[in-house]
């Protein structure tokens, strides 16, 4: 069954948007993370233009963080003080995101620098969790335990100045790291597409100390206000969120999501991290693949937009 996408402005199987959304919502759910850094790949992948797919997959990101954020908000897993503090650099960065995209866009070089960008964040992150999380099995077969690092434990960041209380996650801690963080992940989510859930919780974990407790739950919110923020100024200067397109994968994602939070729970951590970091490195390579072959089309036309 075909349909048609106003913006995107090709038409589609609707059955199997609807397969994708729910084959990354069961993703998200098995992994825990956002799932836009695979969402946004397979619409490229599928023949949607790179800035349409980067500014519809928004909407659908703050869509599904929306219910993950109101459940961590009732059992009470959200810092408000941090998320407020985070929010204030991924406002920033959204906005120099969005931009950035559009100079890009004018300049005819965005979908390269996607394309680009895809490739160096998904194959280094991608290889780094699979090397993890194949050495924490090793270590699991030979009885090895490796001491947890303790939440709150000090490092050279928190000998930065302007310090701030974050009592419900129980650190003190200077604004200037997490305001960085913030602008980092509101820029990144506002040119590639992706939610940024996968690299803003080890950061937040490892680098700002913060307890497992309200890391998730926080990380939702600075992406909830961030996609929107992303969604609101791509719809504005850009015109390009298909809201078809969006609901489409909005119901998938919902329904796969449910069966994917069901399976995650029976499988081991370490196996968990083994395959989410085989399967960001696969899309990585897919996206290199792309780069290098050569394309049936040697030309394309597109409309610029600009009348005279």
């Amino acid at each position: 069954m075909q349909i048609y996408l106003p913006i995107a402005d090709l038409p589609v199987n609707i059955f199997l948007i609807l397969a994708m959304g729910a084959a990354v919502g069961f993703v998200s759910g098995l992994f825990g993370i956002g799932g836009g850094f695979l969402m946004t790949p397979l619409l490229i992948f599928l023949g949607i233009a790179p800035a349409v797919a980067v500014a519809s997959v928004a909407s659908h990101i703050a869509a599904s963080s929306f219910s993950g954020a109101i459940s961590y908000w009732r059992r009470r897993a959200i810092d408000p003080a941090l998320a407020g503090v985070l929010l204030c650099g991924g406002i920033i960065g959204t906005a120099l995101g969005v931009s950035t995209f559009t100079l890009l866009r004018a300049l005819g070089q965005l979908d390269l620098m996607i394309a680009l960008s895809y490739v160096a964040l998904l194959t280094s992150v991608g290889g780094v969790m699979a090397w993890e999380g194949l050495r924490a099995m090793l270590r699991t077969r030979r009885g090895i335990v490796i001491p947890a690092r303790r939440s709150g434990s000090h490092g050279w960041i928190h000998g930065l100045p302007l310090k701030m209380r974050f009592k419900r996650s129980k650190i003190y801690l200077s604004i200037i790291p997490v305001v960085l963080v913030g602008i980092f992940i509101g820029f990144l989510g506002a040119v590639m597409g992706i939610g940024g859930g996968f690299i803003l919780v080890p950061i937040m974990i490892y680098v700002l100390r913060v307890p497992t407790s309200t890391v998730i739950g926080t990380s939702m919110v600075l992406t909830l206000v961030t996609m929107l923020f992303a969604t609101m100024l791509h719809a504005i200067t850009n015109h390009l969120v298909d809201a078809v397109l969006a609901l489409i994968l909005m119901v998938g994602g919902v329904t796969g999501a449910q069966f994917g939070a069901r399976a995650g729970q029976k499988i081991r951590g370490e196996q968990l991290r083994l395959l989410l970091g085989l399967l960001i490195l696969a899309v990585g390579i897919r996206f290199a693949v792309e780069l290098v072959i050569r394309p049936e089309d040697m030309f394309t036309i597109r409309e610029t937009g600009v009348t005279e």
